[in-house]
């Protein structure tokens, strides 16, 4: 049982790995965001399609009643995705980044809406200091800066991904992860697929290997690990192991784009992933209580 337990924290760690190359990526590519995102979609459904074949993964959906929540996860996995390449687009790698990992509390604030679990005062206090935070990220309060724009619109991706969380983790978390996955994706593809005709599509002629990285590392294999660890961890427990992401996303950010983070990046993003910190420790003294 431990042993097994190590094992879903490490394919855990993993997935916050493979996940937080999704920073660098979205900073570097030169496309439309909304292209960007049916590219990862398209070419990522092809990769998990490939590996379903090949592993035999079921693809069947065992009732009617939960397509509607394959739907709806779909899309706001998407709006999560679209709204947050923007937001790195606007600042970068480290505030778009700390931004979107207001997701744990967000996830433990939402949490009693969508499980019948008792809401925690304690997260009122987490979700204060995470404001707090991002006050301190934020060079200043202006709406017209930049950097303002993109961490207000990395905390509603933080939003659209907390709710995508909560939804899977309430309705379907019983299916394969990889399988939930290739509908997400297939789901996305069609949706997304007017923007081909609206925007410029050309640039993927020479960014198509960064693509390519994008579906493959972060989209296939990182978020199926990730929606699969839902199976073995409660949703806020699962956010709260992958507290290491914005950290990996930082570090990749610095050797790929040389994007250095100032103070007021480091000092934020401290008080946020100390939020991620302490919700840990409460989570797992509460779980070694149950079991006693």
């Amino acid at each position: 049982m431990k042993g097994q337990h190590i094992k879903h924290v490490f394919e855990l760690s993993l997935a916050s790995l493979l996940i937080s190359t999704s920073g660098a990526l979205g900073r570097f590519i030169e496309m439309p965001t909304p292209v960007i995102i049916w590219w990862r979609s398209f070419l990522g459904l092809i990769f998990i399609y490939a590996y379903c074949r090949y592993k035999k993964i079921n693809l069947n959906i065992n009732s009617k009643k939960d397509i509607p929540t394959f739907i709806i996860s779909a899309l706001f996995l998407g709006a999560h995705w679209i709204t947050y390449f923007y937001a790195l687009k606007l600042s970068n790698v480290a505030l778009g980044m700390l931004s979107l990992y207001t997701f744990p509390v967000i996830i433990t604030l939402l949490e009693p809406l969508f499980i019948k679990v008792k809401f925690d005062m304690m997260h009122l206090v987490l979700g204060a200091m995470v404001l707090m935070g991002i006050y301190i990220l934020a060079p200043e309060f202006d709406f017209q800066n930049s950097h303002v724009k993109g961490i207000l619109l990395g905390i509603l991706s933080a939003v659209f991904y907390a709710i995508r969380i909560l939804i899977l983790k309430q309705h379907v978390v019983r299916y394969n992860g990889t399988m939930l996955m290739f509908y997400q994706l297939f789901i996305l593809t069609i949706v997304l697929a007017p923007v081909l005709y609206f925007m410029d599509t050309s640039a993927i002629k020479s960014q198509y290997p960064y693509i390519l990285v994008l579906a493959l590392i972060t989209t296939a294999i990182g978020h199926s690990i990730f929606v699969h660890s839902l199976k073995y961890f409660s949703a806020s427990t699962a956010s709260i192991i992958s507290s290491a992401l914005p950290i990996y996303g930082i570090f990749i950010g610095f050797i790929f784009l040389g994007e250095v983070p100032n103070w007021n990046t480091f000092f934020g993003g401290l008080l946020i992933i100390s939020t991620v910190v302490i919700e840990s420790i409460r989570s797992k003294k509460k779980m070694l209580a149950k079991s006693a």
